[in-house]
C-alpha cells in the first residue's frame, strides 16, 4: 500500500477515490474501518467515516481506530481527506482530528490543501475561493449543519486547532516543487504548525504533492490526490474503472442536500423526470411514510429515474428547522431516506444517486455495503462506485459538485 486516505463522509471519500483512480492508483474504498481483508494488488485504500460533524471527540476517536488500521498494514503515507470548501464548526473538526494524526504519527508538521481548481475551489492570500467568491460569501454561508463566515484558511485552523497556521503564497507556489520545499521548511523551522497553501491551477496542485511525498501526513481535499497518484501510481487502470460501472438499469435519485448546486441540480431534473418532494412532518410522524414513497417510486417508469428530494431554498429550509428543529428534522430526513433505500433494495433496486454526504453515509451503512470498486466518473469528484460484495452501485455526490444536468449524465453510464 502506498496511500492511506481517511475521508470525514462518504461523498468526500469518493470523490478523493474516483482522483486516485483517474490518475493511476489503483484503490479500494471502505464504509468505515473494515475487517481483515485481501488487498493484493490494491496501491490505495480510502476509508470513508461519518466524522465532519458528529462530537469531536468521536472524530478523533474513529480516526485514530482508522490511522490504526493503516499503520499495521505498513501505510507509510496517510492522507487526511476534508471538503474542498474546509466546512468544520469554530470547535472542529478539521483542526482537532489534525492535531490527533500529528500526534499519534509522532509529526509536527502538516499541509492544509483544500482546492480543487477544476470544481472552483482556489486559494489565494490564504483565503479560499468558491468559484469568484469568497468562501463566506458563497452559498456555503447558508449550510445547515457546518455555516462558514470566514474565509480566511489561517483563522479558521488556528480557531480550532492547536498550533499556528502560516502561508505558502502564491508567489513561492509558483516557482515551482524545490521552492515550496524551502518554504515549508522555513515554516516548520518558524514554529508554524499548518503550511495553508496558495493553489490556483492543476499545475500548482502538481508541484504541492511533489514537495509534500514524503511527508507522512497531509491534508486536504481532493485536489491535491491528483498530483500524489501520479507520482506514486503504475499507469493503466481501465480494468479497474471497468470494475466499478453500474449494474442494470433501474435507478432512484434520492436528493438530501440543500446546496445552492444540488437546488439547481433538482430543478433542472424536475422537469424533465418524476419527481416527490419530501415532507419532513411525515418523516417524523408517520411510521408507513417510507413504504409509502418506496411504493412511488416503484411505480414509476424506468426511464428517466424518478426522484425523492429533500432539496428545499435556505428560507423554507429555515423554517422547516423552526418548526421542528434543526437535528431532529436533519435525522428524520436521512432516516427516512435509509428506510426507502432498503425497501427498494430488497424490491430489486440496483442503482442509486444520491446527493448529500449525511444523506450518502446514512444510505450507505443502511444497505449494508463495506467496500467498494471504484468506476467512471460522472463529474469532476463524482464517480461510480459497485459494491465489492453486492449488484449494487452508487453515485454519492457532494452538495456542490456536479453540473444542473448530474443526475441524468449519471444514468447515461447505464448504456456504454
Amino acid at each position: 500500500m502506498k496511500l492511506g486516505v481517511i475521508a470525514d463522509d462518504f461523498t468526500g471519500a469518493t470523490d478523493i477515490a474516483g482522483f486516485l483512480v483517474g490518475n493511476g492508483l489503483a484503490t479500494i474504498q471502505f464504509s468505515g474501518i473494515p475487517a481483515a481483508v485481501d488487498l493484493t494488488g490494491v496501491d490505495a485504500v480510502v476509508i470513508s467515516l461519518k466524522s465532519r460533524s458528529c462530537p469531536t471527540d468521536e472524530a478523533v476517536r474513529d480516526t485514530l481506530a482508522a490511522l490504526d488500521w493503516l499503520k499495521a498494514l505498513g501505510c507509510p503515507r496517510i492522507y487526511q481527506k476534508y471538503c474542498s470548501t474546509f466546512d468544520s464548526t469554530a470547535a472542529g473538526n478539521i483542526g482537532p482530528v489534525t492535531d490527533a494524526l500529528l500526534g499519534a504519527l509522532e509529526s509536527r508538521f502538516t499541509l492544509i490543501c483544500p482546492a480543487l481548481p477544476i470544481n472552483g475551489r482556489t486559494v489565494y492570500q490564504g483565503n479560499l475561493f468558491v468559484g469568484a467568491q469568497p468562501l463566506a460569501e458563497s452559498g456555503m454561508r447558508h449550510h445547515p449543519i457546518t455555516p462558514m463566515a470566514d474565509s480566511n484558511l489561517l483563522r479558521l485552523m488556528e480557531a480550532q486547532a492547536a498550533g499556528r497556521a502560516g502561508l505558502v503564497p502564491f508567489a513561492i507556489i509558483e516557482q515551482g516543487p524545490h521552492a515550496i520545499t524551502d518554504a515549508f521548511e522555513q515554516l516548520k523551522q518558524d514554529g508554524v504548525r499548518y503550511a495553508v497553501v496558495d493553489t490556483l491551477t492543476d499545475q500548482h496542485l502538481l508541484d504541492i504533492a511533489e514537495a509534500a511525498i514524503n511527508m507522512p501526513l497531509v491534508t486536504g481535499g481532493s485536489g491535491l490526490a491528483i498530483g500524489l497518484a501520479r507520482l506514486l501510481g503504475s499507469g493503466n487502470l481501465a480494468a479497474a474503472r471497468e470494475a466499478g460501472r453500474p449494474v442494470g438499469t433501474r435507478a432512484v435519485v434520492l436528493s438530501g442536500s440543500c446546496s445552492e448546486m444540488t437546488n439547481r441540480q433538482v430543478a433542472h431534473y424536475r422537469s424533465v423526470a418524476p419527481a416527490l418532494a419530501l415532507d419532513v412532518a411525515a418523516c417524523l410522524t408517520q411510521a408507513d411514510y417510507p413504504a409509502e414513497l418506496a411504493r412511488w417510486v416503484l411505480n414509476q417508469p424506468v426511464s428517466p429515474a424518478p426522484m425523492i428530494h429533500a432539496t428545499t431554498s435556505p428560507n423554507e429550509l429555515a423554517v422547516i428547522q423552526e418548526c421542528h428543529g434543526r437535528d431532529a428534522a436533519s435525522k428524520a430526513v436521512e432516516q427516512c431516506f435509509a428506510q426507502v433505500a432498503v425497501l427498494l433494495k430488497e424490491a430489486g433496486m440496483n442503482n442509486f444517486i444520491i446527493a448529500g454526504g449525511e444523506t450518502s453515509s446514512r444510505i450507505t451503512q443502511a444497505l449494508g455495503i463495506a467496500a467498494f470498486h471504484i468506476g467512471p466518473q460522472i463529474a469532476p469528484g463524482v464517480p461510480w462506485v459497485r459494491a465489492t460484495d453486492a449488484p449494487l452501485s452508487l453515485a454519492l455526490k457532494s452538495g456542490n459538485f456536479g453540473d444542473d444536468t448530474f443526475f441524468s449524465r449519471a444514468q447515461e453510464f447505464f448504456h456504454d
